[in-house]
């Protein structure tokens, strides 16, 4: 069984930086991408970013872009979600998930597109 493993949320100012980590565990399989995405009580979950593995590509939500950047350590098997000047609106459990299907150039921001979803980490954003 493959798992997806998400660490590194918890409760900061507004201002300030977290860095999540999403692992790679159990059964191998091979993805095209990563994305973030993120639920707010009482709202849908939204896209954050994606990052394509064969290109590079990032894609970013208006609402981050600028503030987070998606990453990848091929090494770790795992892709990073740096998160800076965070602000309250960004409080909600963010998910990372990885889609197996080759796309083409541009990677997915479809939450429907993506097979295997890790657990969540809760981000809180103090004011």
């Amino acid at each position: 069984q493959a798992q997806l493993v998400e660490s590194g949320g918890g409760l900061v100012q507004a201002g300030g930086s977290l860095r999540l980590s999403c692992a790679t565990s159990g059964r191998t399989f091979t993805s095209q991408a990563m994305g973030w995405f993120r639920q707010a009580p009482g709202k849908e979950r939204e896209f954050v970013s994606t990052l394509n593995f064969s290109n590079g590509k990032t894609i970013y939500a208006d609402s981050v872009r600028g503030r987070f950047t998606i990453s990848r350590d091929n090494a770790k098997n795992t892709v990073y979600l740096q998160m800076n000047s965070l602000k309250p609106e960004d409080t909600a459990v963010y998910y990372c998930a990885a889609d197996l299907t080759y796309r083409g150039a541009r990677p997915s921001v479809d939450p429907d597109a993506y097979d295997y979803w890790g657990q969540g980490t809760q981000v809180t954003v103090s004011s």
